[in-house]
């Protein structure tokens, strides 16, 4: 059998908006994840237990248990029960930066549970691939969507949103931020932005101008306190005639929204960015 091949694209937060933390621990949020052109590569085929392999930029990524592929295939079995052979060999080609706010080891865990699903003939319905992905973190249902998505709760509610194509410059940086120290972060201050309904209409009707001046990211001062090239990237990419620019989920890689023909000027100004698209242009995590 051939191996099925998923792509696992990662994600930039237009916005993210933090209401508080929840009495479970986790916090209540607000976002909209765009998929964008940038991606890893997840493969399965048969195999007699579940194993992983890993190649491209695997620096810092966990090869145990722990890594989140490997989470979710066994999320899928466990939700499978009997149905599920259970055995698979996972290979990851990593190109996301490693905790970045990019949503990489997500949207691998959200591309092996779509690869096993076929696989493994299971025929998950989407309330069962949500439980699944929830089941493994929080930026995976909106993952597993495979489209533009606002989500709310903790993430686990999901919606799709029809918004229109937009070009974007992305720096990562060698730092690494975990969710966790940034939400912490963001408990000392608790400060939450504004109604993103505009926004949201923006990215609907294809304002790119609107849309850029509205970007925002509760998490992104807390992280910028404590990383200030966040903040001199963002002024950085204003300079060189972004529309605007924003620290991505938790961080610290910044996102600066472009015109088209402007990006690649733009991607040159700034050291380490490339230019990425939002959404892909071909279908994110197939299945």
């Amino acid at each position: 059998m051939s191996p099925i091949v998923r792509e696992a694209h990662a994600k930039i937060n237009a916005f993210l908006r933090v209401l508080g933390r929840r009495e479970d621990g986790y916090h209540e949020i607000q976002s909209l994840l765009l998929p964008v052109s940038l991606h890893d590569t997840v493969a399965v085929e048969p195999a007699d237990e579940l194993s992983l392999v890993l190649t491209g930029r695997a620096e810092g990524v966990s090869r145990g248990d722990e890594n989140l592929a490997l989470v979710a295939a066994r999320s899928v079995a466990d939700e499978a029960g009997s149905r599920a052979d259970r055995g698979a060999r996972i290979r990851l080609e990593k190109r996301i930066p490693v905790a970045a706010g990019l949503g990489g080891g997500s949207a691998d865990a959200a591309a092996t549970i779509l690869a096993l699903d076929e696989l493994w003939s299971l025929g998950l319905d989407d309330a069962a691939r949500r439980r699944v992905a929830l089941r493994v973190g929080s930026d995976v249902p909106g993952l597993v969507l495979g489209e533009p998505a606002y989500v709310e709760g903790r993430g686990d509610v999901v919606q799709p949103v029809i918004v229109q194509s937009t070009t974007w410059v992305v720096k990562p940086f060698e730092t690494r931020v975990s969710a966790a120290d940034a939400y912490a972060w963001w408990d000392e201050g608790a400060a939450t932005g504004p109604d993103p309904g505009a926004l949201i209409a923006a990215a609907e009707a294809g304002n790119d101008e609107l849309l850029g001046s509205s970007l925002f990211n509760d998490l992104q001062g807390p992280v910028a306190a404590r990383h200030p090239e966040v903040m001199e990237t963002i002024e950085a990419f204003r300079a060189a005639g972004a529309l605007g620019a924003v620290m991505s989920g938790s961080g610290p890689t910044v996102a600066a929204l472009c015109s088209f023909a402007t990006a690649p000027s733009i991607a040159d100004a700034i050291d380490g960015a490339v230019v990425v698209d939002a959404p892909p242009a071909h279908p994110r995590l197939g299945g």
